[in-house]
């Protein structure tokens, strides 16, 4: 450590690098050993600990020359105390389809950030983004430009469309329904400008899994959700059903009994699926890999809504179209075309920090349906009503 660094002591911080988990202390520890910044978020941190109290404020809006997203500002509140963390504003990172990296590219991330920042890193922040922790004010200027001449861009913050993310897909995974990267990349290129310029009444998330196991959890984290699915029969091997019986799997204790469609039978010898009750839960094929399939007519369903519990409670998204085919730049283009339905209705009537998924509560699923141009479907009812009082309106215009 330098000599101009002071050391501080931590007691509290090292309770938190005890036991088997990784710790984030012993992450910082070792960037303080030669960054001040990090040092002095060490002793910011041990302060906040001790006095049970958070040192951070918020100053003001900073940001790179035209565009208003991407960074967040950050200051603490005891400037002279800890003065190498006085500015500590958080830079979010576009981070490429699938978070795939070379050694490279990760090594020239790390570089720009040890030179501009306090070269500590979130690989990655809940919306997908690369995060990168504590920086001045007049660095972010500097850093921006080496990442744009490395090949990387800003993400998402504030009241736009935040940075799209996506599983590995067709990339890694046999079970991808679509190409998610390629669609990422797709929404990622087309909104831009929504991107990088906040307009809207509050964030906008849009996040793409390959099939129903959703490994990017789009339907309890993304405003707007697009998970891979089937609309045919669930590809069956039995051969190798019979192999996985053989080999110990309990079918009907394991699979049968526990399909939330009770659509499958086993008597021994086959196994039997009505695919008009299936779920698409995945549960029988992650069960049973190489026995199991999704059917090939492959395509996604789009889903609407979902949230944490900031203004009102958390949100799971529902399902607003059943299935579409998503293999070529036209059926892209499509999803472009109901992103953009959906936004012009919340943008003009959209309350402050009200999400899609607050705002269609708000005004109504009838209403907003109609606002958008679609019909509605059966797949679009979560429960069967229960108020027998229902009024049809092509009823009332017969009469």
């Amino acid at each position: 450590m330098s000599e101009q660094m002071k050391k501080y002591e931590t007691p509290l911080l090292d309770e938190l690098e005890k036991g088997q988990w990784p710790s984030f202390v012993k992450e910082i520890k070792a960037a303080a050993e030669w960054n001040p910044m990090a040092n002095d978020l060490l002793g910011l941190l041990e302060r906040s600990y001790r006095e049970k109290i958070g040192h951070w404020k918020h100053g003001g809006i900073v940001g790179v020359m035209g565009y208003g997203g991407g960074v967040i500002g950050r200051y603490t509140d005891l400037p002279e105390e800890f003065p190498h963390v006085s500015h500590f504003h958080t830079m979010r990172i576009n981070q490429p389809a699938g978070w795939f990296y070379t050694a490279e590219a990760l090594r020239t991330l790390a570089d720009i950030w040890d030179r501009h920042g306090s070269g500590l890193t979130n690989f990655h922040g809940s919306t997908g983004d690369i995060i990168f922790l504590g920086t001045r004010t007049e660095e972010l200027e500097p850093t921006f430009e080496e990442l744009t001449q490395a090949g990387f861009d800003l993400g998402g913050s504030g009241s736009d469309i935040r940075t799209p993310s996506c599983c590995c897909g067709m990339a890694r995974c046999e079970w991808a329904c679509y190409d998610t990267m390629k669609l990422t990349y797709f929404l990622t290129q087309h909104y831009q400008d929504e991107i990088h310029r906040p307009a809207f009444p509050y964030k906008f998330k849009i996040k793409c899994s390959g099939c129903p196991n959703d490994c990017v959890a789009s339907v309890a984290r993304a405003d707007f959700s697009i998970i891979g699915t089937w609309r045919d029969e669930i590809q069956i091997d039995q051969e190798m059903v019979r192999e996985y019986a053989k080999n110990g799997v309990d079918i009907n204790k394991e699979i049968v009994a526990l399909c939330p469609g009770k659509c499958i039978e086993w008597d021994g010898n086959t196994l039997k699926i009505d695919n008009s009750s299936c779920r698409h839960c995945m549960h029988c094929i992650n069960v049973m890999p190489k026995a199991l399939a999704p059917g090939k007519d492959r395509g996604a369903a789009i889903l609407l809504g979902s949230k944490a519990p900031i203004v009102e409670g958390a949100i799971l998204s529902s399902v607003i179209v059943p299935f579409v085919k998503l293999d070529d730049e036209d059926s892209y283009n499509d999803i472009v075309e109901l992103i953009d339905a959906i936004l012009e209705p919340w943008i003009e009537e959209g309350k402050n920090r009200e999400r899609i998924g607050e705002f269609v509560q708000r005004v109504g699923l009838g209403n907003f349906l109609e606002a958008i141009g679609l019909d509605p479907q059966p797949e679009m009812i979560k429960h069967p009503r229960t108020n027998p009082y229902v009024f049809y309106e092509n009823y009332l215009e017969e009469e």
